[in-house]
Parts: structure tokens; sequence; C-alpha cells
């Protein structure tokens, strides 16, 4: 996987549990254009500390033009940003 670290629009379930399930996200894909992408599958969920700040790790898979793809997603709770970190 590349890392990316690109802030994204996230749109996710906050369940009674408090963890936020990513379920699809706005970027821009290389031509500036729009891209809505689908989270079809969170596999992995994991908490870290990174630089002193406590985030959610997701990996998760979604269809992108036609592919499947794996991505991370980190989710800063500090700030509440949502990051497409590695794809």
């Amino acid at each position: 996987m590349k890392v990316i670290a690109r802030p994204i629009e996230m749109i996710a379930h906050c369940p009674l549990s408090g963890i936020p399930r990513p379920i699809r996200f706005r970027t821009e894909d290389k031509n500036k254009e729009s891209l809505v992408i689908k989270i079809n599958q969170v596999q992995e969920y994991r908490e870290e500390k990174f630089a002193g700040n406590k985030m959610y790790i997701y990996r998760c898979q979604a269809l992108i033009n036609g592919e499947q793809k794996l991505m991370e997603l980190k989710y800063e709770i500090g700030t509440c940003l949502w990051y497409l970190f590695k794809i």
C-alpha cells in the first residue's frame, strides 16, 4: 500500500459504543474531480497513539473503478478529522 495521508470528508455511523464506523467518503482523484467511495467491509480496527494524539485505524475494503482495493483510514479523536492514510 502507498502512503497518501490526505484529509477526507467522511460519513460514519456512531453506535452507542462511541467508536465510529466508516460508511463512505469523498476525496479528489488525479484530475481534481470529486470521487465518492463506499466502504464495503471493515476488516480490522485498532487504536493507536501517534505523536501523542489518540487515533482509530481502520483497514477497509472498497470498490474503486470496478476493482477491489484495500485501504487504511485514520480518525483523529482530538480534532475529529478523517484521513485516507494508505491505498
